[in-house]
């Protein structure tokens, strides 16, 4: 009814859809990306608040690099719960997929330094 080479690629197809596919992740460090130096690897679950409490309190208001995923957009808050100041344009900073300095990232009016100043973030599939 089958030949094997069918037989063979609904294996395969069933063994590929099986398996699972590896989460998204962002590094984030109070030191260097590379050599990593203080770095933590957060999944990304989209549009949830990260706040840097509990766990990664030590992160808190001291990061200075971050790697985030290809295809993701993150944004990077002065406050926990992701809120926007609104009074204050460089209170956030919009990173999409790549390897960022803080001290020079794109926020909402251009160019600024974020060095140190996040409290929480959020990330999204672009």
């Amino acid at each position: 009814m089958f030949s094997k080479s069918t037989l063979v690629a609904f294996a395969l197809a069933a063994v590929a859809a099986a398996a699972p596919l590896a989460p998204a992740t962002v590094t984030v460090c109070s030191g260097s990306l590379n050599p990593p130096n203080g770095c933590v690897t957060v999944p990304v679950v989209s549009d949830s608040c990260v706040n840097l409490t509990g766990g990664l309190s030590f992160l808190n208001k001291e990061i200075s690099n971050a790697q985030v995923p290809g295809g993701f957009v993150c944004t990077f808050f002065e406050d926990f719960g992701c809120l926007n100041g609104g009074q204050n344009e460089h209170d956030v900073a919009v990173l999409t997929g790549g390897s960022w300095a803080f001290s020079h990232v794109q926020g909402i009016s251009g160019t600024q330094n974020f060095n140190d100043l996040t409290s929480s973030f959020s990330c999204s599939p672009v």
